[in-house]
């Protein structure tokens, strides 16, 4: 799926999924990411939209342990060279940089992407590589549009928030690799642990500026049954 003229090299882009989560919120039953909408599972939807990029070169997937030797049939079927698994950790950010140290030093752009995204929209993706390639740092986002309310003790209302220049953060995040080789740096040298919520936090504290990409509503997260409920009639759609 290259967009780039056939006179110019393709951009070395590394692809980050974690999977390394249970989902619990999702209700009982397997990991969140493993499991189908509309016959197709989850994290293999993710999956499936990176490889349709020439420009992908290795996609790294952390799993939660007990499924490193025994990955589902359908997630076998896809590891290769260009697709391969490693541990999982503790948080979804521990689970990333095991993901980062995984992949082969030659990818000079890495993107980070939520498994439980699946219906992330290829000319974002897209977008995101041309601005990592300029040497920037990229996330897909949203702008809020609904009105924001900040609540004290009880749920009682303390005030209006001004919605004015907020924006929501998605998936996939991009970032050159020295960019983000040296965030994780800062932060291992500040002995801080790995709790940051997205990649971009890690990044915007080590001092580098990161850009916005807007992206669909309908790349939400899956993380309830209402909102499996919801990506079943999307993608029967």
């Amino acid at each position: 799926m290259s967009q780039i003229s056939p006179k110019r090299s393709l951009p070395d882009v590394g692809v980050i999924v974690p999977s390394g989560g249970r989902g619990e919120r999702a209700g009982d039953g397997p990991p969140k990411q493993f499991r189908a909408i509309a016959g197709v599972p989850m994290l293999l939807r993710s999956l499936e939209a990176f490889l349709a990029f020439d420009e992908v070169r290795e996609i790294v997937v952390p799993l939660p342990e007990d499924y490193l030797d025994q990955p589902p049939a359908w997630l076998a079927a896809v590891l290769s060279d260009r697709v391969h698994t490693v541990k999982g950790g503790a948080t979804r950010a521990a689970s990333v940089h095991n993901g980062f140290l995984a992949l082969s030093p030659s990818r000079n752009i890495i993107l980070i992407h939520d498994a439980a995204r699946p219906f992330v929209n290829r000319d974002t993706v897209w977008r995101i590589i041309e601005k990592v390639a300029a040497g920037l740092s990229a996330i897909a986002a949203t702008p809020v549009r609904d009105t924001l309310k900040r609540s004290g003790e009880e749920g009682v209302i303390l005030e209006t928030v001004d919605r004015t220049g907020l924006w929501q953060a998605q998936t996939p995040q991009g970032f050159p690799r020295d960019v983000l080789a040296r965030s994780y740096g800062d932060m291992m040298r500040s002995k801080d642990t790995l709790h940051a919520t997205d990649e971009a936090s890690l990044v915007e504290q080590a001092g580098y500026a990161v850009h916005l990409v807007e992206d669909s509503t309908t790349n939400f997260k899956v993380t309830t049954r209402e909102d499996f409920a919801l990506a079943n009639a999307i993608a029967r759609e």
